[in-house]
């Protein structure tokens, strides 16, 4: 994939994940996917996502940057949201919370195969507190 069908493929992507199309995930993520070092496969993969958007109702995936380097995409998510319980062991309790995240992932043969994710938890705690 060039940068731009690559950056495509995870715009795509992004918007699957706010639409919440599980029926689409399987098109855009290879099946034995692997999150943070560890191999949780497709299934494994929409239950996380499923469970996030339970404890958060609003939640939606702002891309504040995008990096293509194929096959390779580095990005800077960004979330405006109210979590209705915990989110990262901070009771949040429907307080709207910022924060960020910032992920690289790795394509293979058009899917995503690799995901590294490092979110700014220290930003909720100190909203909360």
């Amino acid at each position: 994939m060039n940068k731009q069908a690559l950056s495509d493929a995870y715009r795509t992507y992004i918007d699957c994940l706010n639409r919440q199309d599980w029926s689409v995930l399987g098109q855009l993520l290879d099946e034995n996917v692997r999150y943070n070092g560890e191999r949780v496969g497709l299934a494994g993969y929409r239950a996380m996502l499923e469970r996030d958007f339970r404890a958060i109702p609003d939640l939606r995936f702002v891309i504040e940057r995008l990096i293509a380097d194929p096959p390779h995409i580095a990005a800077r998510l960004c979330f405006d949201c109210t979590p209705v319980g915990e989110l990262f062991g901070v009771s949040v309790n429907g307080r709207r919370v910022v924060f960020s995240e910032n992920v690289f992932y790795e394509f293979k043969d058009g899917k995503i195969c690799d995901v590294w994710s490092v979110i700014d938890k220290a930003a909720v705690a100190a909203q909360i507190i």
